[in-house]
């Protein structure tokens, strides 16, 4: 049996409004009603649930708490103290936990990152995507560049020295020299992490719909990851994961817990969970009702579960597979057989084809995606499905 105890535990908190809808984004955010949206009502509901979902938990602590949108920068800071505050009384938090805040460079006030920061957010999540103006009109984004460089100015005065920027590449009308240029900015302002990932067009989204025109093709697109990964990595970010870049000891502590499948607490409008009970070892995913508006409706947190299920043994190799194969370092065999309870004799059969295909390597009791498993992901994972 799996012993719960000893599996990493974060919370995902979920606010799901932004100013406006970006047409690429198949994230659950939604644009703010023409009467603002509900916070108080929003952050009440919030601490009813994580009350509720404690209750499964055993009382292990907290290593990392990551609000996550949307964009959490619309709340006010007082908000997001409430929440940490609730958060703490009902949970341990370990001495050096994580509190990532996703923020847009185009929703930060003057002096609100002190204000963050004295609510407990220690780290800062924001999402530049491009330092060319021209490129963020085109995504749809309401901020600029120069919102970017005052809003890490504004980091710097409030003392949150670790955030990451988000960058997108292979954008409408860009070649390799743009993509590097936009690196480059970032690497000037000094994060502790960079999250480097590729423009797609995501189903049922505008862009879908309606491509944008001048999109690099593939062979363009991998020409400028190429480039840029290897400016990061000579300026000192590790990749750790397929887009994620950091740091010796920046590595973002919420978003690892979940690729190494570990457990986290998810609240709020169409947050997912993952926790392994104490009593049984079996899994439990939770997902809340998406629409904020259904959300908010929903009087208890059992109404506002839209999914509770438990994971069946046959589906554990495949969702493993589909996080831990998103690391650079890979999983060990032990790794799997803690967090699944499976012996990793059942991987025998998808390890040996992907090694035959070049996709992993194995070094022991290690497993990696090499270079080409990492460029054909999705054909690595996929031999992780059940049959």
């Amino acid at each position: 049996m799996i012993d719960a105890r000893a599996i990493p535990l974060t919370l995902y908190v979920h606010l799901p409004w932004c100013v406006r809808k970006c047409p690429y984004c198949d994230f659950n955010s939604h644009a703010v009603p023409a009467g603002g949206f509900a916070e108080q009502a929003y952050v009440r509901a919030l601490l009813e649930d994580l009350e509720f979902a404690a209750q499964r938990t055993a009382g292990r602590a907290i290593v990392a708490v990551f609000f996550g949108g949307g964009t959490p920068s619309l709340f006010a800071p007082a908000s997001i103290e409430r929440v940490l505050a609730g958060a703490r009384s009902l949970l341990p938090f370990t001495t050096d936990a994580e509190v990532t805040l996703e923020a847009n460079p185009g929703t930060v006030e003057h002096g609100r990152f002190s204000e963050y920061a004295a609510a407990g957010v220690n780290r800062v999540s924001l999402g530049a995507q491009s330092f060319d103006d021209a490129r963020l009109a085109v995504l749809g984004r309401i901020h600029t560049a120069g919102d970017v460089e005052r809003a890490v100015a504004e980091l710097h005065s409030a003392g949150i020295a670790n955030f990451n920027l988000d960058l997108m590449y292979a954008l409408p009308g860009q070649d390799r020299a743009g993509a590097l240029c936009d690196v480059e900015r970032a690497l000037e302002l000094g994060p502790t992490h960079v999250s480097h990932y590729q423009l797609t067009l995501e189903p049922d989204t505008p862009f879908a719909k309606r491509p944008p025109p001048q999109l690099p093709d593939e062979d363009a697109a991998w020409d400028m990851q190429l480039g840029c990964q290897s400016r990061l990595a000579a300026a000192g970010y590790e990749q750790y994961e397929v887009s994620a870049y950091a740091r010796p000891g920046r590595r973002c502590r919420h978003n690892l817990n979940y690729w190494e499948y570990g457990d986290y607490l998810g609240i709020g409008a169409g947050a997912h969970g993952k926790v392994t009970l104490a009593a049984t070892g079996d899994i439990e995913r939770t997902v809340c009702a998406r629409h904020p508006a259904a959300y908010l409706a929903a009087r208890t947190p059992l109404e506002r579960l839209a999914e509770v299920r438990r994971v069946v043994a046959a589906d554990l190799p495949f969702e493993f597979g589909l996080n831990a194969l998103r690391l650079v370092d890979g999983f060990t065999g032990q790794r799997f057989e803690e967090r699944t309870g499976l012996p990793r004799s059942v991987l025998a059969t998808a390890l040996d084809q992907a090694t035959a295909r070049g996709l992993l390597a194995t070094h022991g009791d290690l497993w990696r995606p090499t270079a080409l498993g990492r460029r054909f992901l999705n054909d690595l994972q996929a031999l992780f499905l059940p049959d």
